[in-house]
């Protein structure tokens, strides 16, 4: 039976606190929410919830935290795995077919775990001080890193790496940023390669040449995240300017600046049809527009600190967001 938004509300209300191990998983509803929104709540134990990412299939959540990845069931929320690893998670991608989950680490290393066994499949070195971001190919054969040394300008490790898969070989690096690379993605075809760095700049490559195609302009600080649209056409921009920037693609023509945080915006995320996106930041809110109109649909609050991962679930049933610090995740029923 189809559950309506009612009877959501009221089974969240009635269901109990559920000890998992050494975590808890709540149901609540989020507080100030500006139109119905129900939300399921995992409270984390750790000092941190971080990255987030549904396999393509759905029925797995994996969410980084400061002690590794927890892998979460779906329905249910049902913590099934956790894959321990030293250091922050900075970053999570499950593979096209749901097989591999790469993590990146605060430790220099891409970590490719086996999803059903949880097994490490392979460790990837990437002799930097940290590591920011991970995305697979569309056909999982390549998976493209960015990575970071605060200490380091224009050098090799402000860069993006492109490896191939099944060997764990580096294809080749992709210089041209001056500074920590924030984010990377892969375009729905795989031709294009989207990074987003510190040094307030995002960048478009072809990865069969892997030369740069585009710099896309006009952010007045850290560009922290981006994300294309499910069709590609269009690219979306995260910035600490407390602004998103939405861009067509290839053309790198700006469609919208969407202005209505409060503070910087941390990440963002496109919904399945790609009619809306979703970001968040450090007023602790989840904003969504219309891509249509660049318009403000709708605020969704309840976290008490940086909202700094965003993902929705393939079906576009849930928007998944995590608050670092507040150490939870939290499901919106968003539609």
């Amino acid at each position: 039976m189809r559950l309506t938004a009612k009877r959501w509300l009221l089974a969240l209300t009635c269901m109990a606190l559920l000890p998992i191990g050494n975590l808890t998983l709540a149901a609540a509803l989020p507080t100030a929410t500006v139109g119905s929104a129900p939300v399921r709540i995992l409270q984390l134990s750790g000092p941190y919830a971080g990255a987030l990412a549904f396999r393509p299939d759905g029925r797995l959540l994996a969410s980084g935290d400061g002690r590794g990845t927890l892998l979460w069931q779906l329905p249910g929320e049902r913590l099934i795995r956790r894959l321990t690893e030293p250091g922050t998670v900075n970053a999570v991608a499950f593979s096209p077919d749901g097989g591999l989950l790469a993590t990146a680490g605060s430790d220099g290393r891409v970590r490719l775990w086996d999803v059903t066994t949880g097994q490490l499949r392979r460790t990837l070195e990437l002799g930097t001080y940290y590591v920011t971001a991970v995305a697979f190919s569309p056909d999982g054969t390549r998976l493209a890193t960015g990575s970071g040394d605060n200490s380091a300008v224009s050098s090799s490790a402000n860069s993006v790496k492109l490896w191939d898969v099944p060997t764990g070989r580096l294809l080749g690096s992709l210089r041209g940023h001056t500074d920590v690379v924030t984010g990377v993605a892969f375009s729905p075809d795989g031709r294009l390669l989207a990074s987003a760095s510190r040094d307030q700049t995002a960048r478009l490559w072809d990865v069969a040449t892997r030369l740069p195609t585009r710099t896309l302009t006009g952010h007045t600080d850290v560009v922290s995240a981006l994300a294309f649209s499910p069709d590609g056409t269009l690219l979306a921009t995260a910035s600490w300017d407390a602004s998103v920037k939405v861009w067509t693609v290839p053309e790198g023509r700006l469609l919208h600046t969407l202005r209505g945080h409060t503070a910087p915006v941390e990440t963002v995320a496109f919904s399945p049809d790609g009619r809306t996106l979703a970001s968040g930041g450090q007023d602790r809110e989840v904003r969504l527009w219309e891509m249509a109109t660049g318009r403000l649909a709708r605020t969704l609050s309840g976290h008490t600190d940086t909202v700094n991962s965003l993902a929705f679930s393939p079906n576009g049933q849930w928007l998944a967001s995590s608050g670092s610090r507040d150490r939870s995740v939290r499901l919106w029923a968003w539609r």
